[in-house]
């Protein structure tokens, strides 16, 4: 019999040898990079179908949540000047110490002080306001009126003039603002109690009270001094505008 030669022998044997083995660090190293593979396109899928459904709610809330109507800021250079009046919120919601009030905003009886007044209450020029006066069976003022006298002369002229027939918009719940105000940066605000046959004199009109007048009532019987100022601290906390009540 033939004898092998040492190196026949030698590769004969490493044909024979199995498969490679595979190291365990190097299977634990693969199973991690798996891992993080799957990590990672899990994170950008949730992270993608996150801000679409962001987009798709912050479309929804410039115009509306919870049916109430968050003033967008892209109007125009006034905040209101370029937008159409169906688009602009028509009720005002006044949250006060006493109750909620809603307004019923004049859109097209007085645009701009409408489109002033939504610009301001945008920019929570009313939050905190208080009822610097109150007049029984007249009106209740928010703002900062200076003095008395235009609220002496309100009375006196309305109870000469208290048999005169009067207008809607002499009607006890409206909204209005003062006339003489209107090159300042102070907006008040006026809710009549009583029918004033004077009332054009003196204020602009431009929303009606058509829930909450209880409200108004109760705000018109707070204690008052001389000055017809509260003596309890008596306002607006905060307006909320809706497009449809």
């Amino acid at each position: 019999m033939a004898r092998i030669k040492p190196q026949a022998l030698l590769l004969q044997s490493k044909k024979k040898k199995g498969p490679t083995r595979i190291s365990v660090t190097t299977i634990i190293l693969c199973n991690l990079l798996v891992v993080l593979i799957v990590l990672c396109l899990f994170g950008t899928y949730r992270h993608w179908s996150r801000r679409s459904s962001d987009q798709g709610e912050s479309g929804l809330s410039t115009f509306e949540d919870t049916d109430s109507f968050v003033v967008a800021k892209n109007y125009g250079s006034d905040g209101f000047g370029d937008s159409k009046k169906y688009d602009l919120p028509g009720y005002a919601v006044i949250k006060t110490s006493k109750g909620y009030i809603t307004v019923e905003l004049f859109k097209d009886g007085s645009p701009e002080i409408v489109d002033r007044f939504l610009d301001l209450c945008q920019k929570g020029h009313f939050k905190g306001m208080a009822f610097s006066h109150v007049i029984k069976h007249y009106v209740i003022h928010g703002g900062n009126s200076q003095g008395l006298g235009v609220a002496e002369d309100w009375i006196s002229k309305g109870k000469l003039h208290r048999e005169l027939i009067t207008s809607p918009k002499h009607e006890a719940f409206m909204l209005g603002t003062s006339k003489a105000k209107q090159g300042s940066k102070v907006f008040e605000l006026f809710i009549t109690t009583a029918p004033i046959p004077d009332l054009n004199d003196q204020l602009i009109v431009f929303g009606r009270v058509i829930k909450g007048e209880d409200v108004v009532q109760e705000i018109e019987e707070v204690d008052t001094d001389e000055h017809y100022q509260p003596k309890h601290n008596v306002g607006i906390i905060d307006v909320t505008l809706k497009r449809e009540i």
